[in-house]
């Protein structure tokens, strides 16, 4: 969605997503096993079905690259209504999203009782803090609302870290009830650790 152009530390979220889903479809052939792709707004915008080889993941890596999306929004219960139509066998699904939408998480239960289901958590830095440098003009890329807020100001500051640190809890709650491993990845960081301790702590379970 539009809240993936965002980024403090030189690469949007959406550039971070897709190159982490790159990674992913690449290891997963080196697996001999089969990947595919459900590209999502508040609609379902491009869906390739799994397959094998090199080719198709090429495909899946150029439509990560280059998808122009069309939707402005976030509607993760629509993009998996789409998997559990199309997926009937259990697979392996990796959710990445910055998960600022909402109304998803009765969908999100039916999912992850279908399939091996992981959420992977894209998140910005500035996204719970607020910078001290004067009056800043905050734009929503999904509504198109803008705000002009004086960051000088301790209290709004403070608002701004709470309001988020309470989205972060309310998230962290929803992933708990339901017994998941969720991956967190930050802009400002390596996604390679993260992903490495995720493997090797599944590794260690089985």
């Amino acid at each position: 969605s539009r809240s993936g152009l965002f980024g403090s530390t030189g690469q949007f979220k959406l550039d971070v997503a897709a190159e982490l889903c790159a990674v992913l479809a690449f290891s997963a052939i080196r697996s001999n096993d089969k990947v595919g792709l459900i590209l999502f707004t508040d609609t379902v915008e491009k869906y390739l079905p799994a397959k094998k080889g090199t080719h198709h993941v090429l495909r899946i890596v150029r439509e990560l690259l280059y998808h122009q999306p069309k939707g402005r929004g976030t509607n993760i219960a629509e993009a998996l209504n789409f998997l559990n139509r199309v997926t009937l066998r259990k697979a392996v699904t990796f959710l990445v999203s910055d998960f600022l939408g909402s109304g998803f998480e009765g969908t999100l239960r039916i999912a992850r009782r279908r399939h091996d289901l992981i959420p992977v958590v894209i998140t910005d830095p500035r996204e719970c803090e607020l910078p001290n440098v004067g009056l800043i003009e905050l734009d929503d890329p999904e509504t198109g609302e803008r705000r002009i807020v004086d960051s000088v100001s301790r209290r709004v500051r403070q608002r701004y870290a709470e309001h988020c640190a309470a989205l972060v809890q309310s998230r962290e709650r929803l992933f708990r009830r339901m017994d998941t491993e969720t991956i967190s990845i930050r802009t400002d960081r390596s996604y390679v650790d993260p992903l490495v301790h995720f493997f090797r702590k599944r590794e260690r379970r089985r």
